[in-house]
C-alpha cells in the first residue's frame, strides 16, 4: 500500500495563510479605476457598445423599411386586384346587355317573320 504523508495542522494552516495572502496581492496588484491603462479599456468597451447599438439600430430601421415597403407592395397589389375584379364585372354586365339586346333583336326578328309569313 501507498504510505500517506499526513500534514500537520500547522502546514495546513500555513498553506491556508499562504494562499490567503497570495490572494490579498494579487487584487492590490490590480491596477486602480483612475489608471490610463484601464481607463483605455473601459473607453474602448463603451466604444464597441455604442457601436453595437448603432448597429442593431440600423438593423431595426433597415427591418422596420423593409416592412413598410412590403406592407405598401401588398395594398397596391389588392387595389390592382380590386380594379381588375370591377373591370371584369363591367365586362360581364357589358357582355349580358350586348347578348340581351342580340336575342331580343333574334326574337323581334322570328316574330316579324312568323307575322310576314301569316300575312301571305
Amino acid at each position: 500500500m501507498s504510505h500517506f504523508e499526513k500534514d500537520p495542522l500547522s502546514g495546513r494552516l500555513q498553506t491556508a495563510e499562504t494562499a490567503r495572502q497570495e490572494t490579498l496581492a494579487r487584487f492590490r496588484a490590480r491596477p486602480a479605476t483612475d489608471d490610463p491603462a484601464v481607463v483605455a479599456r473601459q473607453s474602448a468597451r463603451e466604444a464597441i457598445s455604442e457601436a453595437r447599438e448603432i448597429r442593431a439600430a440600423d438593423r431595426e430601421a433597415l427591418r422596420l423599411s423593409t416592412e413598410a415597403d412590403r406592407v405598401r407592395e401588398a395594398a397596391a397589389a389588392q387595389e390592382r386586384a380590386a380594379v381588375e375584379i370591377a373591370r371584369q364585372a363591367i365586362e360581364k354586365t357589358e357582355r349580358q346587355a350586348a347578348e340581351k339586346v342580340e336575342q331580343k333583336l333574334a326574337r323581334d326578328t322570328r316574330y316579324a317573320a312568323r307575322k310576314a309569313k301569316a300575312r301571305r
